[in-house]
């Protein structure tokens, strides 16, 4: 069956979207059979020509799941559904049907907070920092923020996504047809993490080809929400 990861929050404004997106790129990049399923009735579907992954519309009840219904099927895919803000009973009605939930959140006190609550809500959720700060002084005040007020779920909390403006490109009606390199990389990495966190293993194309090391992996002892398999999966 296709592994369901759902990306949620009680916040809008976090990122789901643009994560959800970036995700499926980053997992088609990486070889993998990905879907990313639209919920949210205030975006209209994206066209599907030049991105490495398939476009669902799910925007009703119905459709959600028919299309949920329809991943569960097939085999070896990854259906990725952007949730939408500000949505508390689809959220959990998301979180009941999903394998892997995500819950990105900014830098601000307000989606902190917001994002602690999510996380005593939904138990079985990681939550990702989305548009971090990459100057170091900022980013380290955002660490210690986190540090301090979610460092009772810190081994819930996935290596955050750089803030980079070429992530507005994903979410155009119809995407350029080269994308920049540093988006791509950039999708990879979130696409490689989640990939750690399922359990499956994948080959990436352009580590070989550039030779370098692979990206380092999460610690074990910072994933003890991994999936209970005996072997990692090949996708």
């Amino acid at each position: 069956m296709a592994e369901i990861i759902c990306v949620i929050g009680n916040k809008g404004g976090t990122g789901k979207t643009t994560l959800s997106h970036m995700l499926c790129q980053g997992l088609g990049l990486l070889g993998q059979r990905a879907a990313c399923v639209l919920t949210d009735t205030s975006r209209e579907p994206l066209i599907p020509t030049g991105r490495r992954y398939v476009l669902a519309d799910a925007r009703t009840r119905e459709s959600l799941t028919k299309v949920v219904d329809k991943l569960r099927t097939l085999e070896n895919w990854i259906g990725v559904i952007d949730g939408g803000g500000n949505r508390t009973e689809m959220d959990r009605k998301l979180y009941a049907l999903s394998d892997i939930v995500l819950l990105p959140f900014r830098e601000s006190h307000e989606d902190i907070r917001t994002v602690l609550r999510d996380l005593e809500m939904f138990p079985r959720a990681y939550a990702i920092p989305t548009q971090w700060p990459t100057n170091a002084w900022q980013r380290d005040a955002a660490d210690r923020t986190v540090a301090r007020l979610l460092g009772a779920h810190r081994h819930r909390i996935l290596r955050p996504v750089n803030a980079l403006s070429s992530t507005k490109l994903l979410l155009q009606k119809q995407i350029p047809e080269q994308l920049p390199t540093p988006l791509a990389n950039a999708c990879r990495a979130v696409a490689r993490q989640m990939l750690e966190v399922l359990e499956i293993d994948f080959v990436d194309q352009a580590d070989e080809e550039a030779d370098s090391a692979p990206a380092e992996s999460l610690p074990a002892a910072e994933m003890p929400l991994r999936l209970a398999h005996n072997v990692r999966r090949p996708h």
